[in-house]
């Protein structure tokens, strides 16, 4: 089984904490086929990232990467862009997103009208918590150009512990919108490992969503851990292609200058 990592943050994010070499000494120690960092970046002033990305600084380290570390490891080179939606820094996004050499793309909902997930929860139930953040996913699914959803239901890392995990039939609906819109358009799903390291103790999203992903007819399928340190790096990936594999995938994809590659598994 060829161990794929495409969703990895280092140091050139806000909240990484290894760096570009170290992560890819650490791909190589644990047996990794390919890796693609996916470091945070947002165009809204709001947001955390903001700032924060050198993209030269982050480029060359990659570079460097590749020549070092090539012939032992397929390295890419990525964003997860925060909310790349919102039409009002949308011209900002793609005029900034033109100039860098991307492999990759996530697009991920971590904020929803310039507020933190975790603080857009308050005064909320929990039926419209969790409708309110799937309809964002949705907004920026319709109209983004991204490779992948990047953790789909990431609402329940936060909403968890006041509210509990949610049931799936309770959002079929606006979920297959959200599934059907990602298909029409050629934008894939992410299945991220990182819910397994916290007491949601599942993936993100959950199996019933890459069921429905699959039964759809969708195929455009990455696996990242959403590492932030070599610790965590690929962890629980091979348990992710596994389960891949029970609910009828037959391949994952990598990408390359934005296209993207078959890898059986």
């Amino acid at each position: 089984m060829k161990v794929i990592d495409y969703h990895v943050h280092s140091t050139n994010s806000f909240d990484g904490k290894s760096s570009v070499e170290d992560m890819c000494k650490r791909a190589i120690e644990i047996g990794d086929y390919a890796i693609c960092f996916t470091e945070h970046f947002s165009v809204d002033p709001r947001d955390v990232s903001y700032g924060v990305l050198d993209y030269e600084k982050y480029e060359n380290e990659v570079r460097k990467a590749q020549e070092k570390f090539g012939k032992q490891l397929d390295i890419k080179m990525g964003l997860e862009i925060g909310e790349p939606h919102l039409k009002e820094y949308v011209s900002d996004l793609i005029l900034q997103t033109s100039k860098m050499q991307l492999d990759f793309i996530i697009g991920s909902v971590h904020n929803i009208d310039g507020v933190k997930l975790r603080l857009y929860m308050q005064g909320k139930n929990k039926y419209e918590l969790y409708y309110e953040y799937f309809q964002e996913i949705y907004k920026m699914v319709s109209v983004s150009d991204i490779d992948v959803i990047g953790h789909l239901d990431l609402m329940k890392r936060y909403a968890y512990e006041s509210f509990g995990n949610y049931e799936f039939e309770d959002y079929r609906e606006i979920i297959e919108k959200i599934l059907k819109t990602a298909i029409l358009r050629g934008i894939g799903l992410e299945i991220n490992g990182s819910g397994y390291l916290n007491s949601v103790s599942e993936p993100f999203p959950k199996p019933e969503v890459l069921q429905l992903y699959r039964e759809l007819g969708g195929e455009i399928i990455t696996i990242g851990s959403d590492s932030h340190a070599c610790e965590t790096l690929s962890k629980n990936n091979k348990k992710m292609s596994n389960l891949l594999k029970e609910i009828g995938f037959k391949k994952v994809y990598t990408f390359d200058k934005r296209k993207k590659i078959e890898i059986k598994i």
